[in-house]
Formats: C-alpha cells, structure tokens, sequence
C-alpha cells in the first residue's frame, strides 16, 4: 500500500492558505507516504508524466494535519513519482491544524 487510506475530500475546515505565496511560509519537511491520506481519488495522467509539472506551482507537496492525520492536500502526483521510484519519503509542506 502506498498511502495510508485513499480519501475524497477535505474533512478538515478551511485553512484560508489559497496562494503559493501563503503555502511558502510553511517550512517543508519529510513525511512517509504510508502516513498520508489522500483528499483526492484520482489523478490525471497528464500531471504524473509531465515533466513540467512543478514548473508553474510550488517544488513541495502541500500537506495538511489534522486530528492526528496527514492529509496530502495538493501534490498527489508529487507522490506518486516518489512511489514509482521507489522512495518511501516526501518532501513536503505540512500545515498543522491540530490544536494540542
């Protein structure tokens, strides 16, 4: 299994990050793909064998914790690269929500 769980939605509230300017001023970090759990359930083929797919957005997946779960937010394709090449790791922006 590559990710966690395969999930279709966002189950956590707006976080209001819309712009890669926002997203840029969380600090990226590793995370096991095991541990995310997608918000989308499929991908379009065209993101994953682009070989600009990072060209115009952010070099970083975004990712969002939530009541002790990581949600991979936006970067599935990021992901799944990292899979087929056999890396159990991403780099990635991990926005934390959770209030401890």
């Amino acid at each position: 299994m590559i990710f966690k769980r395969v999930g279709d939605g966002r189950p956590y509230p707006d976080h209001g990050l819309t712009t890669p300017k926002q997203w840029a001023e969380v600090p990226p970090r590793q995370v096991r793909l095991d541990e995310l759990v997608t918000t989308k359930s499929t991908l379009d083929l065209r993101s994953l064998l682009s070989e600009d797919s990072t060209f115009f957005g952010d070099l970083f997946a975004h990712v969002v914790q939530w009541r002790g779960e990581l949600y991979l937010e936006d970067g599935l394709h990021r992901a799944l690269r990292s899979a087929l090449q056999q890396r159990a790791v991403l780099h990635a922006r991990v926005l934390v929500l959770d209030v401890t």
